[in-house]
């Protein structure tokens, strides 16, 4: 019980939560605009381990490290668009073509790493986002260390979290992508090009995508590996689902999920004598707990992956 209690009570732990929970943020609020348009993304993984690459790669050959991010999100952006152009246009099966495009950018981005990266032992660094302390609050006793001295792409990221909030239910834009997501034929009548609208929510939405890859090699790590995302994309899509489609419930899901994993690690060094392998997929069981109990509440935009077509009823 000790040794719960003396990892609960440090500062490293909280530090980390907010650490592993930034990429899950920028994924699941990108996911969740997506759906809340009415087009179901499953090219997150995808997007995320090709952010995480070209924004590297972007950095690696010069640019600085917000030109990385923008250039990550840009990319995201690109492969929106192709899945906005199958999904959208074409109307055909958003399932198939997201996971198309997950197959196609995941291996796209180790043939382009290769391609430009020679071959060797040890991967290639760059410098990465330093921790800023924001002055006054991270001298605040426990809570400055732990929770105002991150990179500046977390409080980004937490600050993307409140204004999406504000944007989806408070303004008319927001009011647009909502109604588009439950009756598109409705929003068409109110003047709304729902299709207009569905492709700017999947740009916008697969560019933060793009920016939580982007997260793992210009803020968490300095170098890129192919398997460095490692399933993140799908659990976005379940803290989608998790949160109800709504934001704040989004960031809360990402911390949750954040907490459970930094406190796993903890757990691995201070018990002795069980599998690690246990810790391992004790964040995952919990989620799926966590999920079962919300998602029987959740309410799914009713017009999630139905191809719209003007003039069809």
């Amino acid at each position: 019980m000790s040794t719960l209690i003396d990892i609960l009570a440090s500062v490293g732990l909280w530090a980390a939560v907010l650490r592993i929970a930034t990429p899950l943020i920028f994924g699941t609020l990108g996911a969740l605009l997506c759906e809340r348009a009415g087009v179901l993304n499953l090219g997150i993984e995808g997007i995320m381990t090709f952010g995480a690459m070209i924004g590297w790669l972007a950095v690696f050959h010069g640019a600085d490290l917000w030109t990385g991010l923008a250039v990550a999100a840009l990319s995201g952006a690109i492969f929106g668009l192709l899945h906005a152009a199958l999904t959208v246009t074409l109307g055909l099966s958003q399932h198939v073509s997201g996971l198309g495009v997950t197959l196609f950018a995941s291996s796209f981005s180790y043939y382009v790493f290769r391609l430009i990266v020679p071959v060797a032992g040890t991967p290639p660094t760059i410098e990465p986002f330093q921790p800023i302390a924001i002055p006054g609050l991270s001298d605040l006793p426990f809570i400055g260390p732990a929770l105002f001295t991150q990179t500046m792409p977390t409080y980004l990221a937490i600050l993307l979290a409140v204004l999406m909030a504000y944007i989806l239910f408070r303004t008319p834009l927001g009011l647009a992508v909502r109604m588009t997501g439950e009756n598109p034929h409705a929003a068409e009548a109110q003047g709304v090009n729902p299709m207009v609208v569905r492709y700017g929510a999947v740009l916008a939405g697969s560019a933060l995508m793009a920016m939580g890859g982007a997260f793992l090699t210009l803020s968490a790590f300095n170098s890129f590996f192919p398997t460095m995302v490692q399933g993140r994309g799908w659990i976005c899509i379940a803290l989608v689902v998790f949160a109800s489609w709504r934001p704040g419930r989004a960031l809360f899901g990402a911390l949750l999920f954040a907490f459970f994993d930094a406190f796993q690690l903890r757990l691995q060094t201070a018990i002795e004598g069980v599998p690690y392998q246990i810790f391992l997929m004790t964040p995952y069981i919990l989620s799926i707990a966590a999920l079962a109990i919300m998602a029987r509440r959740a309410r799914v935009p009713q017009a999630l992956m139905q191809p719209y077509r003007r003039g069809e009823r």
